[in-house]
């Protein structure tokens, strides 16, 4: 019996390794120093994510056209951006990957989100974390560093995100 458990712990812990190796389309790991970028946060104003330093902030990777992402947008708005808008320790951005402004503005309207939701035309910043697949979420804490990401929509690794994002601030905010 010992034997057998050894070799299926053995076995899991082997299959978990390999596993999570063999996501080569994400560039960036939980502890990294997330990286450096530039973006767009109105027309024509350019800030970098430094400056949110010292900020939880929680970056989306979505398309417009993407299922998954028009099922997790709604509940980021009502679970999180709701909660936490007008917390100073909170920073969210939404980037379209490969979608401007055109685009963006119409889509926020209609669905009648209050979160930023900027344009990443060239995938300047979705290249920053991945080669391809959305949406995507990064976490990432005062320090700087990633603390949690996530590829695709599944209800309880979002509601995981959630209550990671709620007690990163309710503890920010005893402090």
């Amino acid at each position: 019996m010992k034997k057998i458990f050894i070799f299926l712990f053995t076995s899991l812990i082997a299959i978990s390794s390999f596993a999570q190796n063999e996501d080569k389309d994400t560039y960036t790991k939980i502890g990294d120093e997330a990286p450096k970028f530039s973006f767009e946060l109105d027309k024509g104003k350019i800030v970098d994510i430094a400056d949110y330093k010292g900020k939880l902030i929680l970056i989306n990777l979505f398309a417009t056209w993407c299922p998954p992402c028009n099922t997790e947008l709604p509940l980021v708005q009502k679970e999180i951006w709701d909660k936490h808008k007008d917390n100073k320790n909170f920073a969210f951005f939404v980037f379209g990957r490969e979608e401007g402004w055109d685009k963006l503005i119409p889509y926020k309207a209609k669905k009648g989100f209050t979160f930023p939701i900027l344009p990443d035309l060239k995938r300047v910043v979705f290249s920053k974390f991945a080669k391809q697949s959305i949406p995507r979420n990064i976490l990432i804490d005062e320090t700087g560093k990633i603390i949690y990401q996530s590829i695709g929509y599944e209800e309880k690794e979002f509601q995981s995100l959630v209550k990671l994002i709620d007690g990163k601030l309710k503890h920010k905010a005893t402090k």
